[in-house]
């Protein structure tokens, strides 16, 4: 378990000095202040009121950098999860949405204990940029109702991106001018300020955007929907909630507790590879997956919801001096306090500048250049990939598009292995690669196999013959790195064919792997262990003999 699990803050803490406090305090307040709007905003877009994204990322933040694997990750609610929270909130209300977030809490823990850190590797980049971007386009049309101040008809359902798109397109004549320019000098700010030097990058150009937003309303007296207009916020500290667990209810929130789970183990390891790279040192993956883990139990009882590694709060956190856990913490406690004094102010914050901090957010998380970088670079099928995942995630949610993504993934890479398997009988004075011409006497025939033997290149050895006179078949297998079951069951029948035709069979320079399966599957017993041989040369002396 020690090497399972070690929290960064051990290490960290090993010579740590008065200077790396300083920076790790000052680093800890700007994340703090950057996290701020951003926490409310993604509360909002997920469907909850606005302090739950502060309970998330005052809890989960704390819990996962005091327990962490990573020396600055920070960690809160993300723009990854909006659209899948809010569809738990929509069908099974808060309470569900606890259970979601705790069941994935404990897949995570599961997930870090099992050592399935090193597994989110294998989870195809068209996957998640294909559902990352349409996260984006999702977020980006449910905020079209507040930038425009538009107001839906009593008894409009707009739950899913589609039915949001669609009441948008019917309640346009609502359109508020005032809204529009409320959220359209957020939207400038947010472009135009981190531009301005030093200053531009210390402020965060959201909390001007929320500041000046608040005092163009409050000064013109503009009628504009504000974050109190439409929530009922709570100023006080997260209170400790046990859900009431319904057996029904756990099974039908499953597959979406899965997807929390997978959604926030690809997004905290990456956003711990990325500030690896930053400060020059390695992460621990499983002790992040289980940190993650706590994490989201702790936000979920503490009333938050799903949070996860956060890659521009932490790419924050790095530039603004943060290298140890305490950054985090601190970032954690600042928004405590915020929380306990100013969340009644809050409630100032016009909606349509929500709108636009979310509308650059889903600009930023798009990764639309390596969205169209693929579709123009890539192989068909991995287009396919790409552009089945982001449909799916926009048009229906994130669970059917991740599904049925790696089901196509996984079938278009077998197509491709199973293709990449060939199946060549040697002619007589074969060339066998290191210059060597190999002589082939009559009666002996020898098949190379080059490529992985499994089930999806079976037809190739189903339509395998061999001529009439051959009394000795050798096969090549040098180039074989796996076999499975359906393989080993045609070699089998290779062996009945040899067995009624009296043909000699024998097997050269079998592979680790498969001489293990064909081991276990009594294959070799059948055959004759004296029959494996090390090499072609070996093979070839046998068979000789052998028809002589």
């Amino acid at each position: 378990m020690k090497n399972i699990f070690r929290p960064k803050l051990i290490d960290s803490l090993k010579g740590y000095s008065g200077a790396q406090l300083v920076s790790d305090l000052i680093a800890g307040l700007i994340v703090a202040i950057i996290a701020l709007p951003l926490s409310i905003a993604l509360a909002i877009a997920s469907g909850v009121s606005p302090e739950k994204g502060i309970y998330t990322a005052i809890v989960a933040g704390f819990v996962i950098a005091l327990l962490g694997g990573s020396r600055v990750n920070i960690s809160g609610p993300t723009a990854a999860f909006a659209t899948i929270v809010a569809g738990i909130v929509a069908n099974f209300g808060i309470s569900g949405l606890v259970i979601a977030t705790i069941m994935a809490g404990v897949m995570l823990i599961l997930m870090g204990v099992l050592k399935l850190g090193s597994l989110i590797k294998y989870i195809p980049c068209t996957i998640t940029t294909g559902f990352t971007a349409g996260i984006a386009v999702t977020i980006a049309i449910g905020q079209i109702k507040d930038f425009l101040g538009l107001t839906f008809a009593p008894g409009t359902h707009a739950v899913e991106t589609m039915e949001k798109a669609e009441a948008v397109v019917e309640s346009i004549g609502t359109f508020n001018p005032w809204a529009l320019l409320v959220g359209g000098i957020g939207l400038a700010i947010l472009i135009i300020w981190p531009m301005l030097g030093k200053i531009g990058k210390k402020v965060p150009a959201s909390l001007i955007a929320v500041v000046v937003g608040i005092l163009i309303v409050k000064l013109f007296d503009m009628d504009v929907n504000t974050i109190g207009d439409l929530y009922t916020i709570s100023g006080g500290l997260p209170k400790f909630s046990l859900p009431e667990f319904d057996f029904g209810m756990v099974t039908e929130l499953l597959p979406s507790a899965f997807t929390i789970a997978l959604l926030a183990g690809i997004e905290s390891l990456l956003s711990c590879v990325v500030s690896d790279g930053m400060i020059g040192d390695k992460h621990n993956s499983n002790t992040e997956l289980i940190a993650q883990g706590v994490g989201n139990i702790c936000s979920g009882l503490f009333g938050g919801i799903p949070a996860t590694g956060a890659i521009a709060r932490t790419a924050a956190n790095v530039k603004n001096g943060g290298r140890s856990p305490i950054s985090g913490m601190v970032h954690a406690a600042v928004l405590l306090l915020i929380l306990v004094v100013l969340m009644p102010y809050a409630a100032w914050i016009p909606m349509p500048i929500i709108a636009a901090i979310l509308f650059v957010v889903a600009y930023n998380m798009s990764e639309w250049r390596s969205f169209v970088k693929l579709c123009k670079t890539a192989p068909a099928h991995d287009v396919i990939v790409l552009v089945v995942t982001f449909v799916l995630t926009v048009v229906f949610d994130l669970v059917v598009a991740i599904a049925v993504g790696m089901v196509l993934a996984v079938v278009f890479f077998m197509k491709r292995m199973g293709d990449g398997t060939r199946i060549r009988v040697w002619s007589k004075g074969e060339d066998n690669g290191n210059g060597r011409m190999k002589h082939i006497p009559d009666g002996i025939e020898v098949i190379e196999i080059d490529g992985p033997m499994f089930f999806a290149s079976s037809d190739k050895f189903a339509g395998l013959t061999v001529d009439e006179n051959v009394r000795v078949l050798i096969l090549r297998m040098h180039d074989v790195p796996t076999i499975d079951a359906t393989a080993t069951k045609n070699l089998f029948a290779i062996h009945r064919m040899c067995e009624k035709r009296e043909i000699k069979l024998i097997l050269s320079h079998v592979n680790e792997q498969p001489m293990k399966v064909l081991t276990r599957a009594k294959f070799v017993s059948a055959v004759g262990e004296e029959n494996f041989c090390d090499n072609i040369d070996t093979a070839l002396e046998m068979a000789v003999s052998l028809v002589k």
